[in-house]
């Protein structure tokens, strides 16, 4: 039974990283905050090495971790807390990235890695009709000065995210995942510090709100996030939590909508619900005998095709 509720909760964690991240950006800008995020994951995650006996990467694991690091920390949070900060809704930040496991599996068909199923196409068009009807209704922004720029940060951060998602399944298979967030977090911080530095002025307020949720930030999400899914790899229930995946957007902006007040009207909420049964339908195994026969001839392919990556 409780193995069975860590996805969820996992995936409720996630959530509160959008939530966390318009509540610190009113204390630093985007740039900044990740920086001392950084900073301190990489702190928390030298211990947790220390501490659980865990390896850092060397050779090529360690190139590839640090690859990683700047497609997922680097360009998703980075793309993510900047939309946030020129007014995005934290919700529609998560609704955005949220579409991932779609962009990555059209990137996969587009590649020839992967053939889609009738429930995948429905779930594509549903996706594109979901979006359409989050960002035409009517969304309550922080500020509109700046709507469309965001947008395009936001996209950038979905980009970032699923190519370093294909990028570590490719070539971060059996790697200390310990040890490679570590690295992770160091490739991240090795961006954000300079940009701060030329880019933003670097003030921080202190604040105990600041404080308690840079705690949460790092501590939480970076630190018992993490954990959790090395439990759940060692008790075989890592693959739990792409099923629920789904959910991380309707939660977020239940979530938005408690902290912040965010609120969309009935338009937005259809265009949620439709997103989220896009993702459901894209990433849903096989139930069946005629899908799991799909499903192995697609690997079969895969496995007799030659290497597109050198």
């Amino acid at each position: 039974m409780l193995i069975r509720m860590i996805p969820f909760v996992f995936v409720v964690l996630w959530a509160t990283g959008f939530i966390g991240a318009r509540y610190g950006l009113q204390y630093a800008e985007p740039a900044t905050l990740l920086s001392i995020r950084m900073v301190a994951n990489v702190l928390l995650f030298i211990g947790l090495i220390i501490v659980l006996k865990r390896s850092i990467p060397k050779g090529w694991a360690f190139v590839h971790s640090l690859v990683v690091g700047m497609l997922i920390h680097g360009f998703y949070l980075g793309g993510t807390f900047t939309a946030i900060s020129l007014g995005m809704p934290a919700a529609l930040s998560s609704l955005l990235v949220g579409i991932q496991p779609i962009l990555a599996a059209v990137l996969l068909l587009s590649w020839g890695c992967e053939r889609f199923q009738m429930r995948q196409w429905v779930g594509l068009v549903l996706g594109f009709i979901g979006i359409a009807l989050v960002l035409g209704g009517d969304i309550e922004w922080q500020s509109k000065e700046h709507q469309w720029i965001a947008v395009g940060f936001s996209l950038f951060s979905l980009l970032g995210i699923t190519l370093g998602t294909l990028y570590q399944k490719r070539f971060c298979q059996g790697v200390d995942v310990v040890g490679s967030a570590m690295l992770q977090y160091v490739a991240a911080g090795v961006l954000f510090i300079p940009v701060a530095l030329n880019f933003e002025t670097m003030q921080v307020m202190w604040t105990t709100e600041f404080v308690l949720t840079l705690i949460w930030l790092v501590v939480v999400l970076s630190g018992a996030a993490v954990l959790l899914l090395l439990y759940m790899v060692e008790h075989g229930a890592a693959s739990s939590v792409a099923s629920v995946f789904y959910l991380v957007p309707p939660t977020a902006a239940v979530q938005a909508w408690l902290m912040f007040g965010e609120s969309f009207d009935w338009v937005g909420i259809v265009g949620f619900l439709l997103a989220a049964i896009a993702v459901y339908l894209v990433v849903k195994k096989p139930t069946n005998k005629l899908d799991e026969k799909v499903d192995t001839n697609t690997y079969v392919a895969k496995r007799e095709a030659p290497s597109t990556t050198g």
